[in-house]
Protein backbone atom coordinates (compact mmCIF):
# COMPACT_ATOMS: atom_id res chain seq x y z
CA UNK A 1 0.00 0.00 0.00
CA UNK A 2 1.72 4.13 -0.48
CA UNK A 3 0.24 7.03 0.44
CA UNK A 4 -2.58 7.52 -2.32
CA UNK A 5 -4.40 4.05 -0.41
CA UNK A 6 -4.11 5.40 2.80
CA UNK A 7 -5.51 8.59 1.88
CA UNK A 8 -8.46 6.59 -0.02
CA UNK A 9 -8.83 4.45 2.91
CA UNK A 10 -9.17 7.77 5.23
CA UNK A 11 -11.77 9.14 2.24
CA UNK A 12 -13.72 6.25 2.13
CA UNK A 13 -13.54 5.57 6.36
CA UNK A 14 -14.88 9.08 6.49
CA UNK A 15 -17.75 9.07 4.14
CA UNK A 16 -19.05 6.11 4.93
CA UNK A 17 -18.94 7.84 8.90
CA UNK A 18 -20.81 10.34 7.58
CA UNK A 19 -23.49 8.66 5.36
CA UNK A 20 -24.08 6.10 8.30
CA UNK A 21 -24.88 9.46 10.51
CA UNK A 22 -27.36 10.54 8.30
CA UNK A 23 -29.30 7.64 7.88
CA UNK A 24 -29.68 7.33 11.64
CA UNK A 25 -30.72 10.73 11.65
CA UNK A 26 -33.21 9.63 9.00
CA UNK A 27 -34.13 6.74 10.79
CA UNK A 28 -35.09 8.97 13.94
CA UNK A 29 -36.89 11.36 11.62
CA UNK A 30 -39.02 9.19 10.22
CA UNK A 31 -40.06 7.59 13.44
CA UNK A 32 -40.70 11.78 14.57
CA UNK A 33 -42.38 11.91 11.55
CA UNK A 34 -44.64 8.85 12.75
CA UNK A 35 -45.62 10.61 15.72
CA UNK A 36 -46.21 13.66 14.40
CA UNK A 37 -49.04 12.21 12.16
CA UNK A 38 -50.87 11.66 16.18
CA UNK A 39 -50.40 14.26 17.03
CA UNK A 40 -54.20 16.52 17.49
CA UNK A 41 -52.80 20.63 17.22
CA UNK A 42 -55.08 22.57 18.72
CA UNK A 43 -56.82 25.37 16.20
CA UNK A 44 -57.84 27.94 19.31
CA UNK A 45 -55.08 28.66 22.44
CA UNK A 46 -56.59 28.85 26.28
CA UNK A 47 -54.02 31.81 26.12
CA UNK A 48 -52.89 34.06 23.19
CA UNK A 49 -49.67 35.54 24.00
CA UNK A 50 -48.55 39.31 22.43
CA UNK A 51 -46.50 38.23 20.09
CA UNK A 52 -43.78 40.32 17.63
CA UNK A 53 -43.31 39.03 13.81
CA UNK A 54 -40.11 40.56 12.87
CA UNK A 55 -39.34 40.13 8.90
CA UNK A 56 -35.72 41.64 7.93
CA UNK A 57 -36.04 43.11 4.29
CA UNK A 58 -33.45 44.29 1.90
CA UNK A 59 -34.40 45.08 -1.53
CA UNK A 60 -37.26 42.34 -1.75
CA UNK A 61 -40.05 44.38 -3.55
CA UNK A 62 -40.14 41.09 -5.91
CA UNK A 63 -41.33 39.14 -2.88
CA UNK A 64 -42.64 41.34 -0.02
CA UNK A 65 -46.17 41.85 -0.64
CA UNK A 66 -47.07 38.32 -0.71
CA UNK A 67 -44.90 38.10 2.29
CA UNK A 68 -46.97 40.29 4.28
CA UNK A 69 -50.72 39.06 2.89
CA UNK A 70 -49.71 35.76 4.31
CA UNK A 71 -48.56 37.36 7.96
CA UNK A 72 -51.91 39.50 7.78
CA UNK A 73 -53.71 36.44 7.01
CA UNK A 74 -52.30 34.05 10.17
CA UNK A 75 -55.04 32.30 12.32
CA UNK A 76 -54.22 34.03 15.18
CA UNK A 77 -56.34 37.15 16.88
CA UNK A 78 -55.35 40.29 14.87
CA UNK A 79 -55.11 42.11 18.25
CA UNK A 80 -52.65 39.73 20.03
CA UNK A 81 -49.71 40.20 17.42
CA UNK A 82 -47.36 42.64 15.65
CA UNK A 83 -46.09 42.89 12.34
CA UNK A 84 -42.77 44.78 12.02
CA UNK A 85 -41.16 44.78 9.05
CA UNK A 86 -37.08 46.28 9.25
CA UNK A 87 -37.11 47.21 5.74
CA UNK A 88 -33.33 47.88 5.76
CA UNK A 89 -31.27 50.13 3.45
CA UNK A 90 -33.27 49.38 0.16
CA UNK A 91 -32.88 50.90 -3.27
CA UNK A 92 -35.72 49.58 -4.97
CA UNK A 93 -39.63 50.28 -4.52
CA UNK A 94 -40.13 48.08 -1.23
CA UNK A 95 -40.87 51.51 0.49
CA UNK A 96 -43.86 52.24 -1.88
CA UNK A 97 -45.24 48.66 -1.60
CA UNK A 98 -44.89 48.73 2.05
CA UNK A 99 -46.44 52.32 3.03
CA UNK A 100 -48.82 50.91 0.68
CA UNK A 101 -49.93 47.74 2.39
CA UNK A 102 -50.20 49.76 5.85
CA UNK A 103 -52.62 52.62 4.86
CA UNK A 104 -54.79 49.37 3.20
CA UNK A 105 -54.40 48.10 6.65
CA UNK A 106 -54.55 50.76 9.09
CA UNK A 107 -56.70 48.80 11.77
CA UNK A 108 -53.83 46.13 11.79
CA UNK A 109 -50.44 46.25 14.30
CA UNK A 110 -47.98 46.67 11.04
CA UNK A 111 -45.16 48.58 11.72
CA UNK A 112 -42.80 49.20 9.36
CA UNK A 113 -39.33 50.51 10.24
CA UNK A 114 -37.09 52.09 7.46
CA UNK A 115 -33.05 52.12 7.95
CA UNK A 116 -30.42 54.34 5.85
CA UNK A 117 -26.87 53.74 5.04
CA UNK A 118 -25.78 54.83 8.54
CA UNK A 119 -28.16 52.46 10.63
CA UNK A 120 -29.32 50.09 8.26
CA UNK A 121 -28.11 47.60 5.49
CA UNK A 122 -25.48 45.69 7.36
CA UNK A 123 -27.22 42.59 8.01
CA UNK A 124 -30.18 40.37 8.96
CA UNK A 125 -28.76 40.58 12.58
CA UNK A 126 -28.31 44.03 12.73
CA UNK A 127 -31.51 44.34 11.30
CA UNK A 128 -33.33 42.03 13.77
CA UNK A 129 -31.90 43.76 16.65
CA UNK A 130 -33.39 47.25 14.94
CA UNK A 131 -36.49 45.45 14.91
CA UNK A 132 -36.17 43.98 18.01
CA UNK A 133 -35.85 47.14 19.93
CA UNK A 134 -39.69 47.99 18.42
CA UNK A 135 -41.15 44.84 19.56
CA UNK A 136 -43.61 44.45 22.57
CA UNK A 137 -44.23 40.88 22.08
CA UNK A 138 -44.00 37.75 24.78
CA UNK A 139 -42.67 35.81 21.87
CA UNK A 140 -40.51 36.95 18.79
CA UNK A 141 -41.31 34.93 15.49
CA UNK A 142 -39.02 35.66 12.60
CA UNK A 143 -39.77 35.15 9.09
CA UNK A 144 -37.74 35.87 5.84
CA UNK A 145 -39.28 38.39 3.33
CA UNK A 146 -39.51 35.43 0.82
CA UNK A 147 -41.89 33.54 3.04
CA UNK A 148 -45.82 32.58 3.02
CA UNK A 149 -46.19 30.88 6.29
CA UNK A 150 -49.77 28.34 5.93
CA UNK A 151 -52.31 29.76 8.38
CA UNK A 152 -51.93 27.77 11.46
CA UNK A 153 -48.29 27.79 11.25
CA UNK A 154 -48.04 30.71 14.10
CA UNK A 155 -50.56 28.88 16.43
CA UNK A 156 -48.87 25.51 16.27
CA UNK A 157 -45.87 27.04 16.88
CA UNK A 158 -46.99 28.94 19.98
CA UNK A 159 -48.87 25.97 21.13
CA UNK A 160 -45.63 24.13 21.66
CA UNK A 161 -43.50 26.54 23.05
CA UNK A 162 -46.01 27.04 25.75
CA UNK A 163 -46.19 23.52 27.21
CA UNK A 164 -42.59 23.36 28.02
CA UNK A 165 -40.73 26.32 29.81
CA UNK A 166 -37.37 24.52 28.99
CA UNK A 167 -37.97 24.92 25.55
CA UNK A 168 -36.50 28.16 24.66
CA UNK A 169 -37.21 28.23 21.08
CA UNK A 170 -39.47 26.45 18.65
CA UNK A 171 -38.70 25.84 15.12
CA UNK A 172 -41.25 24.55 11.61
CA UNK A 173 -40.70 23.26 8.90
CA UNK A 174 -39.80 25.05 5.21
CA UNK A 175 -40.86 23.94 1.83
CA UNK A 176 -39.71 24.97 -1.53
CA UNK A 177 -42.05 26.57 -3.64
CA UNK A 178 -40.27 26.92 -6.72
CA UNK A 179 -39.50 23.37 -6.57
CA UNK A 180 -40.39 22.85 -10.23
CA UNK A 181 -38.97 25.60 -12.34
CA UNK A 182 -35.75 23.93 -13.05
CA UNK A 183 -33.08 21.15 -11.85
CA UNK A 184 -31.41 23.24 -9.59
CA UNK A 185 -34.39 24.22 -7.89
CA UNK A 186 -35.78 20.23 -7.67
CA UNK A 187 -32.23 19.53 -6.05
CA UNK A 188 -32.70 22.14 -3.36
CA UNK A 189 -35.94 20.90 -2.73
CA UNK A 190 -34.96 17.30 -2.08
CA UNK A 191 -31.73 18.52 0.01
CA UNK A 192 -34.19 20.62 1.72
CA UNK A 193 -36.29 17.67 2.39
CA UNK A 194 -33.58 15.20 3.65
CA UNK A 195 -30.47 17.25 5.18
CA UNK A 196 -33.23 20.11 6.91
CA UNK A 197 -36.47 18.85 8.18
CA UNK A 198 -35.72 15.05 8.40
CA UNK A 199 -32.58 15.31 9.85
CA UNK A 200 -33.61 18.03 12.34
CA UNK A 201 -36.21 15.76 13.27
CA UNK A 202 -33.34 13.18 13.72
CA UNK A 203 -31.82 14.79 15.99
CA UNK A 204 -35.07 16.05 17.73
CA UNK A 205 -36.30 12.22 18.71
CA UNK A 206 -32.63 10.84 18.98
CA UNK A 207 -30.87 13.50 20.53
CA UNK A 208 -33.21 16.29 21.63
CA UNK A 209 -31.31 19.00 19.58
CA UNK A 210 -32.33 21.27 16.57
CA UNK A 211 -30.24 24.23 14.77
CA UNK A 212 -32.58 27.39 14.56
CA UNK A 213 -33.08 27.86 10.68
CA UNK A 214 -33.23 31.33 9.23
CA UNK A 215 -36.99 31.74 9.28
CA UNK A 216 -40.64 29.89 10.37
CA UNK A 217 -39.37 29.81 14.16
CA UNK A 218 -40.24 31.09 17.88
CA UNK A 219 -38.10 32.39 20.33
CA UNK A 220 -38.76 34.11 23.89
CA UNK A 221 -38.15 37.68 24.04
CA UNK A 222 -36.17 37.44 27.43
CA UNK A 223 -33.74 35.05 26.05
CA UNK A 224 -32.98 37.54 23.13
CA UNK A 225 -32.96 40.28 25.68
CA UNK A 226 -30.29 37.77 28.08
CA UNK A 227 -28.36 37.34 24.98
CA UNK A 228 -27.51 41.02 23.94
CA UNK A 229 -29.26 40.34 21.13
CA UNK A 230 -28.29 38.78 17.70
CA UNK A 231 -24.65 38.76 16.61
CA UNK A 232 -23.76 41.24 13.98
CA UNK A 233 -20.88 39.17 12.45
CA UNK A 234 -22.40 36.10 12.39
CA UNK A 235 -23.14 35.53 8.55
CA UNK A 236 -25.24 32.52 10.13
CA UNK A 237 -27.21 34.35 12.56
CA UNK A 238 -29.71 31.41 13.15
CA UNK A 239 -26.78 28.78 14.05
CA UNK A 240 -24.90 30.58 16.13
CA UNK A 241 -27.67 31.98 18.23
CA UNK A 242 -28.90 28.29 18.85
CA UNK A 243 -25.58 27.77 20.72
CA UNK A 244 -26.17 30.26 23.14
CA UNK A 245 -29.22 28.94 23.85
CA UNK A 246 -27.88 25.51 24.32
CA UNK A 247 -25.46 27.16 26.34
CA UNK A 248 -27.97 28.72 28.84
CA UNK A 249 -29.52 25.44 29.51
CA UNK A 250 -32.30 26.04 27.34
CA UNK A 251 -33.71 23.34 24.35
CA UNK A 252 -34.72 23.92 20.85
CA UNK A 253 -37.98 21.69 19.53
CA UNK A 254 -38.79 21.02 15.88
CA UNK A 255 -42.32 21.29 14.91
CA UNK A 256 -42.85 19.66 11.42
CA UNK A 257 -46.82 20.54 11.06
CA UNK A 258 -45.43 24.07 11.58
CA UNK A 259 -45.16 24.99 7.64
CA UNK A 260 -44.15 27.76 6.00
CA UNK A 261 -43.30 28.12 2.15
CA UNK A 262 -40.37 29.83 0.68
CA UNK A 263 -38.34 30.45 -2.66
CA UNK A 264 -35.39 28.82 -3.63
CA UNK A 265 -32.64 30.15 -5.70
CA UNK A 266 -32.97 29.32 -9.19
CA UNK A 267 -30.06 29.86 -10.94
CA UNK A 268 -26.07 28.81 -9.95
CA UNK A 269 -25.01 32.04 -9.62
CA UNK A 270 -27.56 33.09 -6.66
CA UNK A 271 -26.81 29.69 -5.16
CA UNK A 272 -23.46 29.68 -5.05
CA UNK A 273 -23.16 33.36 -3.13
CA UNK A 274 -26.35 31.72 -0.77
CA UNK A 275 -24.42 28.52 0.23
CA UNK A 276 -21.16 30.43 0.41
CA UNK A 277 -22.33 32.93 3.17
CA UNK A 278 -23.82 30.00 4.84
CA UNK A 279 -20.70 27.29 5.04
CA UNK A 280 -18.93 30.76 5.92
CA UNK A 281 -21.44 31.67 8.21
CA UNK A 282 -21.10 28.19 10.12
CA UNK A 283 -17.24 28.03 9.68
CA UNK A 284 -17.32 31.05 11.96
CA UNK A 285 -19.65 29.52 14.65
CA UNK A 286 -18.09 26.10 14.86
CA UNK A 287 -14.19 28.21 15.48
CA UNK A 288 -16.17 30.64 17.93
CA UNK A 289 -17.74 27.83 19.98
CA UNK A 290 -14.99 25.21 19.69
CA UNK A 291 -13.50 26.10 23.28
CA UNK A 292 -16.72 24.49 24.55
CA UNK A 293 -16.48 21.09 22.88
CA UNK A 294 -14.77 20.05 25.96
CA UNK A 295 -17.16 21.90 28.18
CA UNK A 296 -19.90 21.34 30.43
CA UNK A 297 -20.63 25.15 29.59
CA UNK A 298 -21.11 23.39 25.54
CA UNK A 299 -24.54 21.77 26.54
CA UNK A 300 -26.28 19.94 24.21
CA UNK A 301 -24.14 22.36 21.31
CA UNK A 302 -21.16 20.13 22.01
CA UNK A 303 -23.02 17.26 19.25
CA UNK A 304 -23.36 20.10 16.79
CA UNK A 305 -19.93 21.28 17.43
CA UNK A 306 -18.59 17.82 16.48
CA UNK A 307 -21.12 17.42 13.38
CA UNK A 308 -20.02 21.11 12.35
CA UNK A 309 -15.75 19.59 12.90
CA UNK A 310 -17.11 16.05 10.87
CA UNK A 311 -18.86 18.56 8.12
CA UNK A 312 -16.79 21.21 7.42
CA UNK A 313 -13.39 19.21 8.24
CA UNK A 314 -13.41 15.33 7.66
CA UNK A 315 -16.01 14.47 4.97
CA UNK A 316 -14.88 18.43 2.90
CA UNK A 317 -11.65 16.87 2.80
CA UNK A 318 -12.48 13.24 2.55
CA UNK A 319 -14.47 14.55 -1.01
CA UNK A 320 -12.24 16.34 -2.01
CA UNK A 321 -9.20 13.48 -1.53
CA UNK A 322 -11.49 10.52 -3.26
CA UNK A 323 -12.75 12.87 -6.52
CA UNK A 324 -8.63 13.76 -6.84
CA UNK A 325 -7.84 10.25 -6.38
CA UNK A 326 -9.89 8.78 -8.93
CA UNK A 327 -9.67 11.10 -11.67
CA UNK A 328 -5.96 10.45 -11.38
CA UNK A 329 -6.46 6.60 -11.12
CA UNK A 330 -8.62 7.07 -13.87
CA UNK A 331 -6.15 8.98 -16.18
CA UNK A 332 -3.65 6.27 -14.46
CA UNK A 333 -1.29 8.86 -13.28
CA UNK A 334 -1.21 6.82 -9.97
CA UNK A 335 -1.72 3.83 -8.81
CA UNK A 336 -4.15 2.45 -6.09
CA UNK A 337 -3.47 -0.87 -4.74
CA UNK A 338 -6.81 -1.55 -3.41
CA UNK A 339 -8.74 0.47 -5.97
CA UNK A 340 -11.07 -2.71 -7.02
CA UNK A 341 -11.83 -2.94 -2.89
CA UNK A 342 -12.78 0.72 -2.80
CA UNK A 343 -15.13 1.05 -5.94
CA UNK A 344 -17.27 -1.63 -4.63
CA UNK A 345 -17.55 0.26 -0.78
CA UNK A 346 -17.96 3.67 -3.38
CA UNK A 347 -20.87 2.25 -5.07
CA UNK A 348 -22.36 0.50 -1.82
CA UNK A 349 -21.85 4.29 0.09
CA UNK A 350 -23.89 5.73 -2.89
CA UNK A 351 -26.59 2.61 -2.53
CA UNK A 352 -26.71 3.67 0.90
CA UNK A 353 -26.92 7.41 -0.07
CA UNK A 354 -29.75 7.26 -2.14
CA UNK A 355 -31.95 4.68 -0.48
CA UNK A 356 -32.29 6.80 2.97
CA UNK A 357 -33.61 10.03 0.33
CA UNK A 358 -36.35 7.75 -0.67
CA UNK A 359 -37.35 7.24 2.43
CA UNK A 360 -37.16 10.93 3.05
CA UNK A 361 -38.95 11.90 0.07
CA UNK A 362 -41.82 8.96 0.66
CA UNK A 363 -43.12 11.30 3.93
CA UNK A 364 -44.32 14.17 1.93
CA UNK A 365 -47.34 13.72 -0.69
CA UNK A 366 -46.39 13.73 -4.14
CA UNK A 367 -42.77 13.86 -3.54
CA UNK A 368 -41.82 9.68 -4.22
CA UNK A 369 -42.26 10.27 -7.93
CA UNK A 370 -40.12 8.84 -11.11
CA UNK A 371 -38.97 12.60 -11.66
CA UNK A 372 -37.44 13.05 -7.99
CA UNK A 373 -36.05 9.03 -8.28
CA UNK A 374 -33.99 10.56 -11.43
CA UNK A 375 -33.07 13.42 -9.68
CA UNK A 376 -31.87 11.60 -6.52
CA UNK A 377 -29.92 9.23 -8.89
CA UNK A 378 -27.83 12.31 -10.61
CA UNK A 379 -27.48 14.60 -7.26
CA UNK A 380 -24.68 12.52 -5.76
CA UNK A 381 -22.60 13.41 -9.19
CA UNK A 382 -23.56 17.13 -9.58
CA UNK A 383 -25.31 19.14 -6.41
CA UNK A 384 -22.56 17.04 -3.84
CA UNK A 385 -19.88 18.11 -5.78
CA UNK A 386 -20.80 21.83 -6.20
CA UNK A 387 -21.34 21.46 -2.25
CA UNK A 388 -17.61 20.82 -2.12
CA UNK A 389 -16.46 23.53 -4.32
CA UNK A 390 -18.72 25.75 -2.50
CA UNK A 391 -17.10 24.97 1.36
CA UNK A 392 -13.52 25.01 -0.20
CA UNK A 393 -13.72 27.82 -1.06
CA UNK A 394 -15.60 29.14 1.79
CA UNK A 395 -13.12 27.74 4.27
CA UNK A 396 -10.49 29.32 2.01
CA UNK A 397 -12.37 32.79 2.08
CA UNK A 398 -12.79 32.62 5.78
CA UNK A 399 -9.39 32.00 6.92
CA UNK A 400 -8.00 35.27 4.32
CA UNK A 401 -10.49 37.01 5.99
CA UNK A 402 -9.59 36.18 9.74
CA UNK A 403 -5.47 36.99 7.98
CA UNK A 404 -6.07 40.33 6.90
CA UNK A 405 -8.81 41.18 8.87
CA UNK A 406 -11.25 41.93 6.65
CA UNK A 407 -14.83 42.72 7.05
CA UNK A 408 -17.50 40.61 7.22
CA UNK A 409 -20.51 41.15 4.37
CA UNK A 410 -23.63 39.97 4.41
CA UNK A 411 -24.88 39.02 0.90
CA UNK A 412 -29.22 38.90 0.52
CA UNK A 413 -29.92 36.20 -1.83
CA UNK A 414 -31.45 37.70 -4.81
CA UNK A 415 -35.56 36.97 -5.55
CA UNK A 416 -37.04 35.89 -8.75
Amino acid sequence: MNIFDFLLLYSLAVIWITILLNVVLVIGGYIYYIKTLRIKMKNNLEEYPFISIMVPAHNEATVIKKCVKSLLNLDYPNDKYEIIIINDNSTDNSLEILSKLQIENKDRNLIIINTDNIIGGKGKSNALNIGFKKSKGEFLVIYDADNTPEKESLVYLIQTILKDKKLGAVIGKFRCRNKENNLLTKFINIETLTFQWMAQAGRWQLLKVCTIPGTNFVIRRNLIKKMGGWDSKALTEDTEISFRLYRMGYKIKFMPLAVTWEQEPQTLKVWFRQRERWAKGNIYVMFKNFKYLFSKQGGASRFDILYYILTYGFFLSASVFSDILFILGLAEVIKLDIGGYSLILWITAYVVFCLSIFVTISTENGELNLKNFLTVLLMYFSYCKLWSIVVTLSLYNFVKDMIFKREIKWYKTERF
